[in-house]
């Protein structure tokens, strides 16, 4: 019996044991195209470089207080409502507030939420849900208030080192081979913390051990840069995300964009920006125009116009993406709903940077 015999013979004995696929040459199949979810800024779907978060992957996102990490979470949840997905939101935190993200487009009625008494519960819930293969996306906030049931039981003062690490070591191990196979995405927010002694480099770093660094294909780093004021009222923050690590398109990558208090990111703002950066949109004095389409007078205005003609949007996202070309995707939300309710986000992103080339030509 010569080897390649024997690689068949055990070949065949894999496939009756474990399944169908569960070896293969990169030959037998495609080359792998991720699917995405928008993140409702288009700034930082261009940034991922695959026109938003990627399905069947762990995502980070990591920052300072009041950065915008759950807001940039109920954006995700909203834009995979949109197309039909099924949520579900593990505030480990207990501090989800349901009137706001309403506002920023979540179907509260529809989404799943749990608030766990323990860490092992919250992990558990997440592997359950995962396994069931029918959710699209699923949010964990955050990572520091994952506490662990020796912790809770204990008393004041005592020491638990390394707890919180191997439980979520633990977990991810878990739960990166399911994620894949079902196709849903699991983002974990996280808070920071400094290392105590640190003299050179930055000393900052995010709780729960490595774990989480090593599994997340995605690490998004968000900041506040600016807070934004009509007159003298703050009403908003200008944020910048970083993409630390990406495993599906080149990484560190910035967006910058504006959230704004109560109502979250303005996706038509967004488009807006890129737009101008590109020449798409064009300002003559405090005029925006498209062509020879008038926008509106001032930004305000103008983001107003896009937001009551998603046609116009539309267009707009077709001419940055026949830019790009077909290697980039432009953002989840390039292409309108089918009839039968699949969205272009259940596309691999090449697939939808094509489709938009073929209509922009």
């Amino acid at each position: 019996m010569d080897r390649q015999e024997a690689l068949d013979i055990a070949l065949g004995q894999i496939e009756r044991q474990f399944g169908k696929g569960s070896v293969m040459k990169m030959s037998d199949r495609a080359a792998v195209s991720v699917g995405a979810v928008s993140t409702g800024s288009l700034a930082l779907d261009l940034a991922l470089g695959i026109g938003g978060l990627p399905r069947g992957r762990i995502v980070e996102i990591f920052g300072p207080e009041s950065s915008g990490k759950t807001t940039l979470v109920y954006h995700v949840i909203a834009e995979a409502q949109r197309r039909g997905g099924i949520c579900a939101f593990i505030d480990a935190e207990h501090a989800m507030d349901p009137t706001y993200a309403k506002r920023i487009g979540v179907d509260i009625d529809n989404l799943l939420v749990s608030q766990p008494d323990t860490g092992e519960q919250a992990l558990e819930i997440v592997e359950l849900l995962v396994r069931s293969g029918a959710l699209d996306v699923i949010a964990v906030d955050s990572v520091a208030a994952l506490t662990p049931k020796a912790e809770i039981e204990g008393e004041m003062g005592d020491s638990h080192v390394g707890l919180q690490a191997r439980l979520m070591s633990q977990a991810l191990r878990k739960l990166a081979g399911t994620l894949n196979r079902t196709d849903t995405i699991c983002i974990f927010t996280n808070q920071l913390r400094e290392k105590i002694g640190v003299m050179f480099g930055n000393p900052e770093t995010t709780p729960g051990g490595r774990a989480l660094k090593f599994y997340s294909s995605v690490r998004l780093d968000i900041r506040r840069v600016e807070t934004l004021k009509e007159g003298v009222e703050a009403v908003g923050n200008r944020v910048r995300v970083k993409v630390v690590k990406n495993k599906v398109a080149p990484p560190f990558k910035q967006a910058e964009f504006d959230i704004i208090y109560g109502s979250g990111i303005s996706w038509e703002g967004t488009v807006l920006d890129a737009a101008l950066d590109r020449k798409i949109v064009t300002k003559s004095g405090s005029y925006f125009s498209f062509g020879d389409e008038r926008l509106g007078q001032g930004r305000q205005n103008a983001t107003a116009f896009l937001r009551e003609h998603p046609d116009v949007t539309q267009q707009i996202l077709q001419q940055i993406q026949a830019e790009l070309g077909p290697e980039q995707v432009v953002s989840a939300r390039l292409l309108p709903l089918s009839p039968d309710g699949e969205g272009a986000n259940e596309r691999p992103a090449k697939d939808v940077a094509e489709a938009a080339l073929d209509t922009a030509s």
